[in-house]
């Protein structure tokens, strides 16, 4: 598992070590709604390259966020969905939408976010509660 620099000794920073960036909090939210393969990931995220997004999910793998499943078909065909500990970050991210929408709305007047970063909450994938 990928070593965590923690520098100020904040548990904040662990966290933005870990799912902080441009990209990789894009890439969670929408594996929220379940497993995609890559090239739906890079459709519908648009603007990052190939590179970026390879390299970004390659990133949360090594943290335990997201697991790759590489299927034993011609052509290989791979997913991405999040971990059960990736699954955990559904409500930061669902309240980090919240607040750019709200924010979006009465500082830069705009009506919300981009249709991009939209969803049913319903349709996300259910948190796992541990028993």
């Amino acid at each position: 598992m990928k070593r965590l620099n923690r520098k100020s000794g904040c548990a904040v920073e662990v966290t933005l070590s870990v799912m902080g960036g441009t990209w990789k909090p894009i890439i969670l939210f929408h594996l929220l709604h379940g497993k995609k393969r890559f090239s739906e990931l890079d459709r519908q995220i648009g603007g990052i390259t190939q590179r970026m997004l390879t390299l970004q999910l390659r990133e949360l793998e090594e943290t335990g966020i997201v697991e790759r499943t590489v299927h034993a078909e011609v052509p290989p065909r791979v997913d991405y969905a999040l971990t059960a500990l990736g699954q955990t970050l559904q409500p930061v991210l669902l309240a980090m939408r919240h607040w750019g929408e709200t924010y979006a709305r009465e500082h830069l007047q705009e009506d919300a976010a981009p249709a991009h970063c939209t969803m049913d909450t319903e349709a996300a994938v259910p948190l796992q509660r541990a028993a």
